[in-house]
C-alpha cells in the first residue's frame, strides 16, 4: 500500500504544474504581526484555552506570552514566488521563556511549493477553528522544523475537464525538544533524542469546478513515521537513520542492520496514518459536509479491523446567516484498537482471531514520547498529551476514549464575532494499563472577538473556559488576546 501511495505522490508532483489555487493576501509586501495573550485560571489552564493553539499556551495557571513576527512574500518571473517568515514568542511560565515559533523560507513555482524551516500550517480537511482536531496532524503542537515539497492547494489534474483536483505533501523533519524532555522526565524515564519524522499525504477532490453540480467528494491518505534519533536507554542507543533507512521508512519496510527486534519484525520506526473522507453538498448560500477519518497504527488498522475507531463529523456552513455561520458536530472514538490484546504471533488455530490488537494509539515502545513534540500531542488533543503526566513519565496514558464535540461560529454584529466549543469526554486509559475507574469530563470555551473599522488590523479577543469532572483538573479560567497586523512600507526602485 505504501509503495503505491508513494508512486502516486511522485507522479502527481511531476505531472501537475498548472496554476495553483493558492493566493497571497498581500503580494510583494512585508507583513508584521504582534500579539499579546494572557490567562488566569483557578488551577491548570482549562483544556480549550490550551489545545489547538500550536503549542503556545502552557498548562500552568496564570500564563501569558508576547509574540512578534515578520513575513515577506514576493512573486517574480512566470509563476515563481518566494516567502519567508520569522516569529518569536516570550512565554511565561516555561522552562525557557523565549522561543522561535516560526522561521522558514519557501520557494514556489505555480502549484508546487518547497518549504524549509518551521511554519504553522494546517493541511487537514476538517475546520481549523471548530474541529476537535485532525488525528494525524492537527494544530495542537508547535511546528516541527522540516523540509517539505507540497501542492498545498487543490490543483486541477490535466485532461479531467476540471472534475478531478489533487493536493499533497512529502516531508522529513526533526525534533528539537531534547532540553525540554531532560527537564521534564523523572530519573527512571528514557527517551529518544533528535527524533526524525516523515509525513506524506495525497488527497483527491472530485468536484465540478464550474459549480453546476452541488455534490463533491474528497478522499485521501496520510502516512507518518517517527524514526532515527538516539535513545537514552544504552541498550537501544542510536537508531538507524541512513538514507537507506529513510527509504525503508518511506515505503513502510522492516528494519535492517542496527534496528531493534521489534522494528526488524514489523516496520522501521513508529508508523501511523489515516484514511480521510469528506462528502459535501454545496449551494450558493449554504453547504453541508459529512466526514470520517479512519486512523491506523499498523496493518490491522489499514485493513479497517479497528471497529468504529476514528473521527466522525458533520459540518454545516451558512455564510449568509451572519449570527450562525458554521456548526460542527463530531464523534471521536478510539476504544477498539483492534481488540485489547496483541496476539499476532500466536497459534491462530488454537487461538482464533484477527491478530494485532492493543494498538495503543500514539504510543510506541522504541519512542516513549509517542506522537508528541514538546510533550504536546501532534494529533487530536482529545487523546491526552504526555504534558499532563504528573509523575515525569512519557507517553499517552489515556488513549481509549469516547468523545462528543460541538462547535459554533458566527457574528453578533459587524464588529463582534464569537466561537463556542463544547466537548464531552470519557476515558478508559490504555488497553494494558486501564484506569481503575472510567474518567469523565466536560470542557467548554466561549470566545468573543471585537474589531473596529477605525482600528485597522487590531483584533481584541476575550475567552472564558472551564473543565468539569475528573478527566482534567476541575477549574475555570479566562483569557485576553490582542492582535495587531499590518503592512510595513518597503522602498522599491522605480
Amino acid at each position: 500500500m505504501n509503495r503505491t501511495f508513494l508512486i502516486g505522490i511522485l507522479l502527481a508532483f511531476a505531472g501537475i504544474a498548472k496554476v495553483s489555487a493558492q493566493t497571497n493576501e498581500e503580494e510583494n509586501s512585508l507583513v508584521y504581526r504582534g500579539e499579546v495573550f494572557a490567562t488566569a485560571a483557578s488551577d491548570h489552564t482549562p483544556f480549550w484555552l490550551v489545545s489547538n493553539r500550536y503549542g503556545l499556551v502552557p498548562l500552568e495557571a496564570g500564563n501569558g506570552y508576547l509574540r512578534a513576527g515578520l513575513f515577506y512574500n514576493h512573486t517574480f518571473g512566470k509563476g515563481f514566488r518566494w516567502d519567508a517568515g520569522f516569529d518569536i514568542a516570550a512565554i511565561t511560565p516555561r522552562y525557557r521563556n523565549v522561543m522561535v515559533q516560526q522561521a522558514y523560507a519557501e520557494l514556489g513555482y505555480k502549484s508546487l511549493l518547497l518549504t524549509v524551516g518551521s511554519k504553522e500550517q494546517y493541511i487537514s480537511l476538517w475546520d481549523e477553528q471548530l474541529s476537535s482536531g485532525d488525528m494525524v496532524l492537527s494544530n495542537n503542537a508547535r511546528p516541527i522544523p522540516e523540509i517539505k515539497l507540497s501542492i498545498p492547494s487543490y490543483t486541477v489534474v490535466p485532461h479531467t475537464k476540471g472534475w478531478l483536483q489533487l493536493k499533497g505533501d512529502f516531508n522529513v523533519s526533526r525534533s528539537f525538544d531534547n532540553a525540554y524532555l531532560e527537564s521534564f522526565v523523572n530519573e527512571r524515564q528514557t527517551y529518544v533524542k533528535d527524533v526524525l519524522w516523515h509525513h506524506k499525504s495525497l488527497y483527491f477532490n472530485i468536484k465540478d469546478t464550474r459549480n453546476h453540480f452541488p455534490l463533491s467528494f474528497e478522499f485521501g491518505l496520510q502516512h507518518g513515521a517517527q524514526w532515527g534519533g538516539t535513545s537514552t536507554n544504552p541498550s537501544i542507543g542510536k537508531q538507524p537513520q541512513s538514507l537507506s533507512d529513510f527509504v525503508r521508512v518511506v515505503f513502510g519496510m522492516s528494519g535492517g542492520e542496527g534496528s531493534t527486534a521489534s522494528d526488524s519484525i514489523n516496520v522501521l520506526g513508529n508508523e501511523y496514518g489515516s484514511y480521510d473522507f469528506r462528502l459535501s453538498f454545496t449551494k450558493s448560500n449554504w453547504a453541508a459536509h459529512a466526514y470520517h477519518q479512519r486512523y491506523f497504527e499498523d496493518k490491522s488498522g489499514t485493513e479497517f479491523l479497528n471497529g468504529h475507531d476514528g473521527l466522525w463529523g458533520f459540518q454545516l456552513d451558512l455564510p449568509e446567516f451572519s449570527w450562525l455561520q458554521k456548526i460542527v458536530v463530531e464523534l471521536l472514538e478510539t476504544r477498539n484498537q483492534t481488540g485489547p490484546f496483541h496476539f499476532i504471533g500466536f497459534d491462530h488455530q488454537a487461538h482464533p482471531g484477527i491478530g494485532g490488537g492493543a494498538d495503543s494509539y500514539y504510543n510506541n515502545g522504541e519512542y516513549p514520547t509517542g506522537l508528541s513534540y514538546f510533550n504536546r500531542g501532534l494529533g487530536s488533543p482529545l487523546i491526552t498529551s504526555p504534558e499532563y503526566n504528573k509523575d515525569g513519565s512519557l507517553g499517552f496514558k489515556n488513549n481509549r476514549t469516547h468523545n462528543l464535540h460541538f462547535g459554533l461560529l458566527g457574528n453578533l454584529s459587524t464588529q463582534v464575532g464569537y466561537r463556542l466549543l463544547f466537548t464531552s469526554m470519557e476515558g478508559w486509559g490504555q488497553s494494558y494499563v486501564p484506569f481503575l475507574n472510567k474518567k469523565e469530563g466536560l470542557s467548554g470555551l466561549c470566545e468573543i472577538s471585537y474589531q473596529h473599522h477605525k482600528l485597522h488590523g487590531w483584533v481584541f479577543t476575550g475567552m472564558l473556559s472551564a473543565d468539569k469532572g475528573d478527566y482534567y483538573t476541575k477549574g475555570i479560567g479566562g483569557g485576553l488576546r490582542i492582535t495587531k497586523r499590518g503592512i510595513l512600507p518597503i522602498n522599491r526602485k522605480q
